[in-house]
């Protein structure tokens, strides 16, 4: 049985985003699946996505692929949670500690943790990490949009 990334079971009305959406053909197309008690997500940057030093990865795009990660597994905590399908989630919080340069060129490794789900609020805390380094920590706190009827 194949087992589906997160990503991939939004529904096509949120399947946009430039991280993780399906949809974007522009997108990076970022997968997260379930590895235990957390959650992973591999990716390997272009290098034309450069910090201001040439050779690693840009601040901004770190951001972005544990903000997407991290609202993936927002989503899948949540569905599991309440036996229902993903549904859709925003952030609410993106704290991002850089602990040091992260390189392009090799494959990244974003993993998650849930910490808390409250009603519709989700905390996930992040690890990005490189060559087996952790180079990046973070935190996202994820909030379910109400579905409309």
């Amino acid at each position: 049985m194949e087992v589906l990334a997160f990503q991939d079971q939004y529904p096509d009305d949120y399947a946009n985003c430039f991280g993780c959406g399906r949809n974007n053909e522009h997108g990076l197309h970022l997968k997260s699946y379930w590895e235990g008690d957390e959650s992973v997500c591999h990716h390997t940057p272009e290098g034309h996505y450069t910090g201001g030093f040439p050779g690693y990865l840009y601040g901004g795009m770190i951001a972005s692929l544990l903000d997407c990660h991290g609202a993936g597994t927002a989503a899948a905590a949540k569905a599991w949670e309440d036996g229902g399908p993903i549904t859709r989630f925003v952030t609410a919080s993106l704290k991002v500690d850089y602990l040091q340069p992260t390189p392009i060129g090799v494959e990244l490794e974003i993993r998650g943790r849930v910490i808390e789900i409250k009603g519709r609020k989700v905390t996930v805390d992040l690890r990005l990490i490189a060559n087996e380094i952790v180079c990046v920590e973070g935190q996202v706190i994820m909030v379910q949009v109400p579905q409309s009827s």
